[in-house]
């Protein structure tokens, strides 16, 4: 050990990493452009399981259905969160790292752009005819004076050097180009701001309203609802709406023959409790703002009247029930549930169809998702239908564990019944008539408070990217000597964005610099005078 070297550091071995160096190289490591590159490739990658596999907060039915039928993956997923991929802990951490990755790409690349654009053009090579463009001539005008006519020339739209005490002059133009690349990556920056004021302080809803029913601005009446990180209930707009009628334009020929053109939901909204009510026809790409929250059309659908007497003639349920569709031509699933029903709890579970018929091999179908020929076509079960005890369950889910399949002659017994038609349920169990239909409509409710700065964000990163691919950079050269009674003068010009012709930039300076110099005057000879011979 020699007297320079610390206890400490002797008892280091080769290659061996401080606790200091260690956070240093995970940190570069973490924003270097690589990295950032392939945590967007594994958010990406992550993002594909909420693609596929249904989502509690998005598609509660279809999880449910998707876990009844798949019950020995179903608690692996659970364990994973594959349910619910967007707030699971494993996707949270790849997009904190995405996001600490970015910035600390994005802060440095900043700070180098603005040093660029107000950074003075480079002194010249020592040898111009080595670049690819460049050329000479020869001057009578001394050699200061040659500068002095090649800086007034490239004074304008040029940044010059200041040195002006050498033998060359340094001009440079593109600066913008720089100025594109740092609007571009604080573009960035304000992006990622807007993205995360509203995940924190916004929120996203979903809810469905039957024609002719109303909604409040209240969490508990939204069918799904995602507040933001530190979202409070005072940051939601105070207003209610009614659904007054919703119109649906079927096309009725062409190849798209039974699908919809066009939508139109009219809504009649009040802001506050004493707010005057406004009307307002909500359609798709046209929402309704109210304050700082928005309103789309994002869905509709049936929702068939179906009215459940029990075996004492008494009214067990009777109201508009949502069926869900399951496919473009509105084939929709739902359960009807009346489990205060005498002598049982009365269960409904099926299919319903706006336009039925039957195919060629006789199955049912649906032609159109008009309500041209409605059925419905629905399964009878009778028991517990465990609504009053245990957690609370999905109105789209009927559980029946405890309840028993209502059989005829040894068969299942389905309802196939239309609209005006009651059926008597076997055994006295009651009856079932389909009343008639009510349409209903899905609103997206949602309150981003970032969504302009990311909007301005994106069109500044817009602004940059096309000035950093249309602005050229280009630095010009000029450089007099004197030698052998006259001015050899170098001229010389690079494209910095590689590939452009500055051949013309190159012509045009030097005819702009030989017009304002004299040429060189070469001597003129006299003819030899003749001697006379005697």
């Amino acid at each position: 050990m020699t007297g320079r070297e610390s206890p400490r550091n002797a008892e280091r071995r080769a290659g061996e990493l401080t606790a200091r160096e260690l956070l240093r190289w995970s940190w570069r490591q973490l924003t270097s452009m690589r990295t950032a590159l392939i945590l967007l490739l594994v958010l990406a990658l992550a993002a594909i399981p909420g693609s596929v596999i249904p989502q509690e907060g998005v598609d509660a039915l279809g999880t449910s259905r998707w876990k009844e039928d798949h019950p020995t993956l179903t608690p692996i997923y659970d364990r994973l969160s594959l349910f619910s991929v967007y707030d699971s802990a494993w996707f949270s951490a790849i997009y904190i790292l995405l996001v600490l990755s970015l910035v600390g790409c994005i802060v440095p690349r900043t700070f180098h752009y603005w040093r660029g654009i107000r950074a003075e053009p480079p002194p010249a090579p020592r040898n111009l005819a080595r670049l690819p463009d460049h050329t000479s001539y020869q001057t009578s005008e001394p050699v200061d004076e040659v500068l002095t006519n090649a800086r007034a020339a490239l004074k304008r739209g040029h940044r010059l050097r200041s040195d002006e005490g050498t033998d060359a002059v340094s001009a440079e133009r593109g600066y913008l180009r720089e100025v594109g690349n740092l609007v571009f990556h604080l573009s960035v920056l304000v992006v990622l701001v807007g993205f995360a004021m509203g995940g924190l302080f916004g929120y996203k809803g979903a809810v469905i309203v039957v024609q002719g029913g109303g909604f409040a601005n209240n969490p508990n009446q939204y069918d799904d609802f995602s507040p933001g990180r530190i979202f409070t209930l005072d940051d939601m707009d105070n207003f209610s709406f009614n659904v007054d009628d919703f119109d649906v334009e079927w096309l009725t020929s062409g190849p798209r023959a039974g699908m919809a053109r066009a939508f139109n939901a009219s809504l009649r909204y009040q802001e506050g409790a004493d707010g005057e009510q406004q009307r307002y026809d909500l359609r798709v790409n046209h929402p309704l703002k109210i304050g700082g929250t928005e309103l789309f059309l994002v869905g509709h659908g049936y929702a068939p009247v179906v009215t459940v007497r029990d075996g004492n003639g008494d009214v067990a349920y009777s109201a508009p029930t949502i069926f869900l569709p399951q496919d473009a031509s509105f084939l929709s699933f739902g359960v009807v549930k009346a489990p205060d029903a005498q002598p049982a709890g009365i269960g409904l579970e099926g299919l319903f169809y706006p336009t039925f018929y039957m195919t060629e091999d006789g199955d049912p179908a649906t032609l159109m998702g008009d309500d041209n020929n409605p059925l419905l076509s629905l399964l009878v079960y009778a028991g517990d239908l465990g609504m009053n005890s245990g957690p609370s369950q999905s109105v789209y889910v009927l559980d029946k564990s405890r309840a028993d399949q209502v059989v005829d002659d040894g068969k299942p017994f389905r309802l196939d019944i239309r609209p005006g038609e009651t059926v008597e349920l076997p055994d006295g169990l009651g009856s079932v008539t389909f009343e008639g239909i009510e349409p209903w409509v899905r609103i997206q409710i949602s309150k981003s408070p970032g969504q302009y700065i990311a909007l301005a964000g994106v069109v500044l990163a817009l602004i940059g990217l096309l000035g950093s691919l249309f602005i050229r950079p280009r630095r010009v050269w000029v450089r007099a000597r004197r030698e052998g009674g006259v001015t050899m003068v170098d001229v010389a010009a690079l494209d910095r964005s590689g590939g452009g012709d500055v051949s013309d930039v190159l012509a045009g300076l030097v005819a702009r610099l030989q017009s304002a110099q004299k040429p060189v005057q070469k001597p003129v000879q006299k003819p030899a005078e003749k001697k006379e011979t005697s």
